[in-house]
Parts: C-alpha cells; structure tokens; sequence
C-alpha cells in the first residue's frame, strides 16, 4: 500500500525476546488494502518470486492402455494448478504429459485388442495372461470393427496385432485428450517417448555416460554406475537381448527436458514410483545436471468413499476407478477442489456424497456461496442506491470482524509465495475456507447495506475485495465462481 507517510503503516513495535521484533501493523493500513486488491483485480497476489525462470511440471503421464484412474485425477489438479501457481509467482512454468507409446505395454494392448476383435469377427481367442482385461478393452474392439469391418482378418496374427495396437492407442491417446480437456487441464506439449526412440536420443545419452566412464558390461547386459552417485545399486540400461531398457529412455527424455531450455524440472509421480527417483537423480547428475534442479513430488493414493465404505473398482475398466466416472458424477468444481484438499504425502480420502452436497458441509460448496453472497451484496447495494466507490472514505470500518477480514486478504501473497516455495496447492483450499468463513463471522454480526450511507460505502469496498480474493484464488483452482446459486 502507498502512504505519504509512511509511519502510518506501522502502530508499534515491540522488543520479543533477543532478535526479534514484532511490528503491529496499523489500521490505516489495513484499509488501505482494499482499494488496492481491488485496482489489482487479478493481479493481486502476484509475487516476484521466480523472476522468470523456465521450469517444467510433467504429471499424469498415465500409460495409453487403459482409461485415466483416480490417482491420475489427483495428479490432474495438482500439477495444473502448481502450475497456475508458479506462474502467478514469477515463474515460467509449463504443463507436460510424457507419452509411453513404445514397448512391450502398447504390445500386450494390441495382442488384447486383437484377441477380442478376432472374437467378435467369429474366430475365438483368449487375451494374453498378461494382457488388458477390462470392458474398455471390448468396447475398442466393438469401436474398430464399426469401422473396418472384418478386413484386419486377412493379416497374418502378428500383422494385425501390430496394427490394432496402433489403432487402439491413437484411440486411448484421444480419450485421455478428451478427458483433461473435461477436467479443465490444458498441456503445453503431449511428448510422445516414440519421437525420442525415432531420433535415437536413448543411445546418445548410453554414448555419453560410455565415455564418461559410467558404464560397464556384466551377465551379457550394459549396466550404469549409479551407485557412484547415491543410487542403492547399479541399473541396467541395455538388457542381454540388446534392448534398451525402460530407465535409458527416461534419462533420455529428462536430458531432452533441459535442453529445451528448462532451469528445473518436477515429476509428479504416484506412490509406486518412490524407488525411482535416486536412479534418475543419479543419471541426471553423471550428465552433468545438478541434483537441486529436479525434483519429485510423490502423490500418495486416492480412496474413494461412498456411504462410508471405500469403493474398490469400476466394472468397465477392472480393477481401477476411472476418473471419468467420478467427475461426471460430483462434477468438475468439486472433484478439482476435493483432489487438491490434502498435503501431496498424505493419502486422499474423497468422500463422493460430500462432494456432491449442496450444503455448507461441502467446502466447494461453502466457497463457491460465499462468492455469490459477496457479488449479490453488492447488486443489493447498487438497487438501494449505494454504488461500489473505491475511494470511499474507510475510516469508518474499526469493527474487530473487520479487521480479521482485512487480514485475512492480506495473507493471499504469502499463500502464493507458500505454495510456490512447498510446492503443495492444499494451502490454497485451506486458505479459501478460512476467508470465506472469516467473512460469514462478519456478516453474520454487521449489516452491509443500512441507513448510514457512509458506513454502506466502506463496507461494500470490503465486500469487493473479498469477493475478488476468493475469484481470484478459484481461477488458479480452474473452479467457476457462481454469481448466484
């Protein structure tokens, strides 16, 4: 806030034990707070934080074999709104989902695809005991065979797996498209691990660690030295049949994420993953990148709870629940807002009647009326002749429930700078809570809009500016704010 004196903004300080100093900030600047959130509009909380540094959040990256799941839904609204967050912080930061579509997964789906087609054309065959056995695999192969008919049956078997597999990953690839558009995540690159393949970029990284000495040959396999950089063991990167393995082609990828220019890189992995990370921290470091500049967050697992017993998988997919199902039914505002709600390496219990409540049990819901209340506050002021003024004179706010208001708005930038430094958006909900609560403790003690004009006017710059607040803190969640319910 600008004063032309500035003592004004301080009341008192005082000495708290040997090197501290509690400063009291005063009312005068408090006030002043509201006109300025409210010029900002939704530059308010921007913070300079990162000064423009390039960094790179890869989440989801779900395999194109099956339907996206919950743990992906999670990962979804996490990673999107990290990133909503960084760049309100300073930051450049990009949304990228890394495609697995090489190996032997998208083989064992085409070979599933292959055998229910076969079937459905009248020729009997069982899906891998390794394959995918879900519904969704059925209704691809329903899906295929509308369109070419029985014509795939003249290839030979291996012809035509080879070629349903393509078919059925472009499908799946589309679905998971469709499916994070829904859900309101929108990625800066879709990076196919096939193009890193294409361009042998796996075999220059084994060249280079070849040559830095960090490789040697052992049981007819190329091995990696990670060990001498703080992994548990060393790591295979071409097997004794003279594959690459699934790690080399991941060095790859994250050495071909730096050289596009990131300054640091965050993988949001699930919990499965966590034996992962020393492994291509070790890589990432015999390349020659320093350890500090990637990093994992691990996003510990969903439960889904219905009437208090945790629901343990969909009929179409087998053995997982799919994040389709979930958002149709509680909706896109509460399925984002009740994913984000709890610390990254705490497991997520969701509550699927709650999120569906239309009741102030229902944190989305809670905030999303308190927006509507605010904007409607100020429809009823405009109707009974008090318009919203900015300027208005403030000195007439000195209620407590005022202040704790005041206050409250005055925390957003720190939130901001929190979730940026910690990297986890439950703050953001938290604080969201906590606002809106703060403001119903006012309003339920003091009329808004009343026969003293003057006091009207203040108060309705208190209504705007918390209205803003939490607008503003929904857009980064990518949740709407209603202007009436």
């Amino acid at each position: 806030a600008a004063f032309d004196d500035p003592r004004k903004l301080v009341e008192k300080f005082s000495i708290d034990g040997p090197g501290f100093i509690n400063v009291t900030l005063s009312p005068d600047y408090w006030r002043s707070l509201l006109p300025e959130i409210i010029a900002s509009g939704a530059k308010y909380g921007e913070i300079d934080l990162g000064k423009g540094q390039k960094i790179q959040i890869e989440f989801v990256s779900a395999n194109p074999t099956g339907p996206l799941n919950v743990v992906s839904a999670r990962a979804a609204a996490v990673g999107d709104v990290l990133v909503s967050v960084l760049n309100l912080a300073g930051f450049d930061a990009w949304r990228e989902y890394y495609v697995n579509d090489a190996g032997r997964q998208i083989r064992l789906l085409g070979a599933s695809v292959a055998a229910r087609y076969a079937t459905l054309c009248g020729h009997a065959e069982d899906v891998p005991e390794d394959g995918y056995q879900g519904e969704y695999i059925i209704d691809l192969a329903k899906e295929i065979r509308s369109e070419l008919g029985d014509e795939l049956m003249q290839l030979d078997a291996g012809e035509r797996a080879e070629k349903l597999s393509q078919i059925a990953l472009d499908k799946m690839l589309a679905l998971h498209r469709q499916a994070m558009d829904a859900y309101r995540v929108h990625y800066d690159l879709w990076f196919r691990e096939s193009s890193l393949r294409a361009a042998g970029k796996h075999f220059d990284v084994l060249n280079v660690l070849r040559e830095k000495g960090l490789t040697y040959e052992k049981e007819g396999a190329v091995w990696f030295r990670s060990t001498d950089f703080g992994d548990a063991k060393d790591r295979v990167l071409i097997t004794r049949e003279g594959e690459p393995t699934y790690f080399l082609v991941d060095i790859a990828y994250h050495k071909d994420k730096y050289e596009r220019g990131f300054e640091k890189i965050y993988d949001l992995w699930g919990p499965d993953h966590h034996g992962y990370i020393d492994r291509v921290s070790a890589a990432l470091q015999a390349l020659g990148y320093a350890k500090e500049n990637f990093q994992v967050r691990i996003i510990q697992q969903v439960n889904m709870l219905r009437d208090g017993e945790v629901v343990k998988m969909s009929k179409r997919a087998g053995n997982i629940i799919e994040m389709r199902e979930i958002v149709d039914e509680v909706g896109v505002d509460a399925a984002r807002y009740f994913f984000i709600m709890r610390k990254l390496d705490s497991p997520l219990d969701f509550d699927i009647e709650l999120a569906k409540k239309q009741t102030d049990e229902n944190p989305v819901f809670y905030v999303q009326y308190a927006h509507a209340r605010l904007y409607n506050i100020i429809v009823h002021g405009r109707e009974k002749g008090v318009e919203l003024e900015p300027d208005a004179d403030l000195s007439v706010l000195n209620e407590p429930e005022e202040f704790a208001v005041m206050r409250k708005l005055g925390e957003y930038p720190e939130i901001i700078r929190r979730i940026a430094e910690l990297m986890e958006p439950h703050h953001l909900t938290t604080y969201l809570i906590e606002l809106a609560s703060t403001f119903h403790s006012f309003y339920q003690k003091h009329r808004v809009i009343s026969d003293d004009r003057s006091l009207s006017r203040a108060r309705l710059v208190l209504v705007e500016a918390t209205r803003t607040v939490i607008h503003n803190a929904l857009g980064l969640l990518k949740i709407t704010a209603p202007e009436r319910m």
